[in-house]
């Protein structure tokens, strides 16, 4: 035991893998059964004085879709707005931490959530480029979300050597110049190395340092102060929210006393894995904002790949996860796509067509805020974005304007035809709700209206399905958005796809083989 435990803690990213699977078999057998923080750019002074009651951030804008343009640097993310995202009617981009951050041997992904300063300068670019990104992904309807990290500060290897981040600010553990101190921080005394063991001990979750990295005291009040200064130094340019990391290593009320300072009324969600068995929930959470809700990933990864969808109906706050209003929702992020934090039988690029069809489904259907993943291919869990000759992250742009999706390492999944088609579908239908459910008998196929304001099928079976069902849909006829390139009718003269026809209340029509369709009202 003694030695299974220290090889454990030598790979502590496997160990949590580990944990966070077996915690994941448990629960999608419960669920679907056997059958179904400153080297600073900014002054205190900043920060506004007034105190804003913790209620006034449940009224935050609406982010009904975002991508992740996961390590995409800021000028590649300030093209895609504007080519790619604006057009498609999404809301918002999740970038990667802005901040500077640790550099360390073969430039892993993760190196960006270990902060060094809270200086805009980090792998994807300088802050005039940051600012920038801001501003034009705004012009286009694109909001920010900015990935905030401030559970903790970067470590260094041996504890009391001095490194350089990637801005070349110096720093050594617990010691971060004009930052943080040695009094900022948790030193929670309970083993040698103070790193979270037991994750059915709140305390010890919150209080404990994460991989071993320096965690922040955000119970201090200048702790709070600091970090909301840079965040609201973001929300100054123009960012409109915030994924907050590790929120379940910061206790609820820690994260309610940071956004209370934040000026204006940013979207904010907080990365909370629960799939039940521990002491700490994602309910918790929800007077901060929304949370990410990592179990309808596991619930669309187990049922898209048995291929039997009718149990999908009445996924929501009925099965246990949260309010909807309130839920983050994806078939994979950056860190289970790799195993790691709640890692299990989630779907990714990997999974080509079933995955699509996985997303597609989440944009059609009403629950939650739904994030897109934006990947580059990896062997290495570990491994950083493509990189250039000299080091640099490869951009995804080229200097002809055209792209490397697909190619040397980008797989640029949230630009796939029908997904695009169905984030067109999602903002048209808004918040209308799901009726006239249909199932095959063996659950490949499914249809639903969103109201009257749209109709959606998708065949998870490798042949095509014609089908007859009932729709919200006046009568009339109606142009396919998947197949039609996303182009529907009245663009480019005409119809480009399949055109669907409402009689009597009835849709007949044949959905292609690992396919969807998707039609809006006029």
């Amino acid at each position: 035991m003694a030695s299974m435990m220290q090889s454990v803690f030598k790979s502590p990213l496997r160990a949590i893998s580990c944990c966070c699977w077996l915690v994941t078999c448990c629960w999608l057998f419960i669920a679907c059964g056997p059958s179904h923080s400153m080297q600073s750019d900014f002054s205190d002074s900043r920060l506004s004085s007034e105190r804003t009651n913790f209620a006034r951030i449940r009224s935050i804008p609406e982010i009904s879709t975002y991508v992740h343009l996961f390590e995409w640097t800021w000028n590649d993310v300030a093209k895609e707005c504007e080519n790619v995202l604006g057009p498609a009617g999404v809301d918002a981009v999740q970038i990667s931490p802005p901040q500077e951050h640790r550099l360390m041997q073969g430039s892993p992904w993760f190196q960006r959530y270990q902060p060094v300063s809270y200086k805009l300068d980090s792998r994807s670019g300088s802050r005039a480029e940051f600012i920038d990104m801001v501003r034009r992904c705004n012009a286009v309807g694109v909001g920010i979300i900015s990935d905030a990290v401030i559970n903790h500060m970067a470590q260094t290897l041996p504890y009391n050597q001095s490194e350089a981040g990637s801005a070349g600010s110096q720093y050594q553990r617990y010691s971060y110049p004009g930052l943080f101190s040695y009094v900022d921080f948790h030193h929670c005394g309970r083993y040698s190395d103070s790193v979270i063991r037991n994750y059915q001990d709140r305390w010890e979750v919150q209080n404990c340092e994460l991989l071993g990295l320096a965690d922040l005291n955000t119970g201090a009040e200048s702790v709070r102060t600091t970090v909301a200064n840079f965040l609201n130094e973001q929300i100054d340019m123009g960012v409109r929210g915030f994924r907050i990391d590790a929120a379940k290593h910061i206790a609820a009320s820690d994260i309610g006393g940071i956004v209370g300072k934040l000026n204006k009324s940013p979207f904010v969600f907080q990365e909370v894995i629960d799939q039940g068995g521990e002491p700490i929930t994602s309910r918790e959470y929800i007077d901060n904002g929304s949370v990410t809700e990592f179990r309808v990933g596991l619930t669309i990864g187990n049922l898209f790949r048995r291929g039997n969808l009718s149990a999908l109906e009445t996924m929501g706050e009925g099965w246990g996860f949260l309010p909807p209003e309130k839920a983050v929702v994806f078939t994979d992020n950056h860190d289970n796509q790799r195993g790691h934090g709640g890692g299990g039988w989630v779907l990714t690029y990997r999974d080509g067509a079933i995955h699509a069809l996985a997303n597609m489904f989440l944009l059609a259907f009403n629950y939650g805020s739904v994030g897109l993943m934006s990947s580059y291919d990896f062997k290495d869990d570990s491994a950083g974005p493509p990189v250039t000759s000299t080091g640099e992250t490869l951009p995804v742009y080229g200097d002809d304007g055209t792209t490397r999706c697909g190619k040397s390492g980008w797989v640029c999944e949230h630009r796939d035809t029908g997904v695009l088609a169905l984030s067109k579908f999602r903002k048209a239908v808004g918040s209308a709700g799901v009726s006239d459910w249909w199932s095959s008998s063996q659950g490949g196929q499914i249809a639903f209206s969103r109201q009257d304001k749209g109709w959606f099928a998708l065949n998870i079976e490798p042949k095509p399905a014609s089908i007859r069902v009932s729709t919200s849909l006046p009568d009339g006829n109606y142009c396919d958005l998947v197949s039609s390139n996303d182009k529907p009718r009245g663009f480019g003269g005409g119809c480009k796809g399949q055109q669907v026809q409402v009689v009597k209340g009835y849709i007949e029509a044949t959905i292609p083989a690992l396919s969807a369709i998707a039609i809006t009202a006029k």
